[in-house]
């Protein structure tokens, strides 16, 4: 069995932020939950543990399938973790409420109306 990971150099590996130092960010700002729990950017992670984290304005979930010795190519950091099935589904309906958000009528050179921004706020996911 390989030797445990901190998280934060696991979510920088598998391709979750794009510097070690925002990684660590992330789980030192309290956004990175480890099972369930806040956890300090250097906790040693395993295959088998969930962690929870916010990407843009979704909350993703996945289980650590394994530890990447490096930070590669995006399809083998793919492969080191599995999404859970709530977290693919929250992020398919808010990729379908942004779709339905610029198809609203927020369009270059036109300000929204109050309404408009309200509705555009809700299906973003922000109220």
């Amino acid at each position: 069995m390989a030797e445990p990971s901190r998280i934060d150099v696991w979510l920088f590996n598998v391709r979750f932020y794009k510097s070690r130092s925002l990684a660590a960010d992330a789980v030192q700002g309290g956004l990175v939950h480890l099972n369930g729990a806040r956890v300090k950017p250097a906790h040693g992670i395993k295959p088998g543990d969930t962690i929870s984290f916010r990407r843009g304005s979704v909350d993703f979930e996945c289980e650590v399938l394994s530890l990447p010795l490096r930070r590669g190519p995006g399809p083998a950091a793919q492969a080191c973790y599995r999404e859970s099935a709530t977290s693919a589904a929250r992020r398919e309906q808010h990729a379908e409420n942004m779709r339905l958000a610029a198809a609203s009528g927020a369009t270059p050179g036109h300000r929204p109306t109050r309404q408009q921004r309200a509705e555009l706020r809700r299906l973003r996911g922000r109220y």
